[in-house]
């Protein structure tokens, strides 16, 4: 019964939190690929 009413209160807190990854789409992904690109503006492209 414990281990029952433990996992509704986990799945409860789950579906309720939203955590926003930084790879996600909208104005924070776009900020993350402009700070990425400002330290790397162009890649080093070599040839064998």
């Amino acid at each position: 019964m414990l281990k029952r009413r433990w996992m509704r209160a986990a799945l409860a807190e789950a579906t309720a939190t939203r955590t926003h990854l930084p790879w996600a789409r909208g104005l924070r992904r776009q900020a993350m690929i402009a700070r990425r690109q400002k330290d790397h503006p162009e890649p080093i492209r070599r040839r064998a």
